[in-house]
């Protein structure tokens, strides 16, 4: 089980509190679909998945980006037991969907030094864009 901190709890909650669902959810799966098209073999019957206009214009990829990220905000709520939360979506692409467990990871090279370091790139981006303002 993990442990989290009030201040990393607090973070992630605030995080998702902030999030359009109508919005990035479907912007986040019809990324995914469009940058790694082999994932669109789960989605079959999604109907016209040929190219990024008929992706990120597609109703069906919309909502489930929206079910993906209430999904999402399932284990926020549930932080203390996010497996037994997720026992049955677990199931479900695992057994029935046969979904590649290699899909759901963030890769190898994105180590939380890594992201780290992007974090601090992005700072000092947004702090140098923000200089003139003050």
């Amino acid at each position: 089980m993990v442990k989290w901190t009030d201040f990393e709890r607090a973070a992630i909650q605030d995080i998702f509190s902030k999030i359009d669902y109508g919005v990035v959810g479907p912007a986040a799966l019809s990324r995914c679909l469009v940058v790694y098209p082999w994932t669109q073999r789960y989605f079959g019957s999604f109907g016209n998945l040929y190219n990024a206009a008929a992706i990120t214009s597609n109703p069906k990829v919309a909502a489930h980006g929206r079910v993906v990220l209430q999904g999402l905000e399932q284990a926020v709520s549930n932080m203390d037991n996010i497996k037994a939360a997720f026992a049955d979506l677990s199931v479900l692409h695992s057994e029935k969907l046969q979904v590649d467990p290699g899909n759901f990871k963030l890769g190898k090279d994105f180590t939380a030094e890594v992201q780290q370091a992007f974090q601090k790139f992005l700072n000092v981006v947004v702090a140098s864009l923000q200089k003139q303002y003050y």
